[in-house]
Order: C-alpha cells, then structure tokens, then sequence
C-alpha cells in the first residue's frame, strides 16, 4: 500500500511538472517587455522636466549601469491612456514592422551629457506634449517597446 501510494504521488509529481512547463503562456516574453517598458518609460506621478529628475530617476529605474543609456523618455500619463495607444492604426516601426502606434503624451526626454561616466551619469531634461510611437504585441496588446 505504501508502495502504491508513493507511485502515486511520484506519477502526480511529474504529471504537475509535465504540464507546468507546458502551461509557461507563450506571452511570457511579452510580459517581461511590457514589464521592462513600464520600468524604462512609465512615470504618470510626475510633470519631470528638471534635470535632476532625469539624473535620479534613469538612477532609480537602474538605465545607468553597466553604462549610461545615451536617451531615454518618461512617459507622464496614465498606463490606460498609454495601453489606448496601441488600439490606434498600425504603421511601420523602426525596424521595419508593423506593430506600432502614434500617440500625444506628456513626456520628459533625459539625454546624456557627454563626458559622464556609467558611476555618475548625468542628464539634461526636456519636458514637452509630442508625439511618440510605440510597439505594442499580445492580446490584449499592450506597449513594449518605446520606438520614437
């Protein structure tokens, strides 16, 4: 009996594992991007526009190691007004596909002053409404990539 019972449990162990591996949602990918986008372009708290904004926060969101990132934007809007970008017509992205979309946000774009190193990157600012295009995938789809 004993016996028995622990084929059981072995046969359910691997039957769970079996069908863990098979249930990893093809848009785990995708999650980690709209995951990373959120962390690199998402900040609907703040105006920005300062250059000390720029510095703490590509600090904070961690865009300065191992090196500085040369330009990053801030998107200042809520992340549904930012989702509702994607629901707009499809054009051609950088790359030559076409899963991006235009919108008007508020944004803060942080671009690296030249001779700053990876330990202190530094920024200047530049808070404006403009136009911006992001990739958008999944479904629903949702942003996961800042394209311009």
């Amino acid at each position: 009996v004993m016996a028995l019972q622990r084929t059981h449990s072995l046969l359910l162990l691997l039957l769970l594992t079996l069908l863990g591996l098979g249930l990893v949602p093809p848009s785990y990918g995708q999650d980690r991007m709209y995951q990373r986008f959120l962390r690199q372009h998402v900040d609907p708290q703040e105006t920005g526009g300062s250059d000390n904004y720029c510095n703490l926060m590509m600090h904070r969101r961690k865009m300065t190691s191992p090196r500085c990132k040369p330009l990053n934007s801030f998107i200042h809007e809520d992340i549904w007004n930012i989702r509702s970008i994607c629901s707009t017509t499809s054009i051609q992205c950088k790359n030559g596909l076409m899963n991006c979309h235009e919108g008007v946000v508020k944004v803060t774009d942080c671009r690296e002053i030249g001779n700053s190193r990876a330990s202190t990157c530094r920024y200047r600012a530049r808070a404006r409404t403009r136009r911006v295009v992001i990739a958008c995938e999944g479904d629903p789809e949702v942003p996961v990539h800042f394209d311009a």
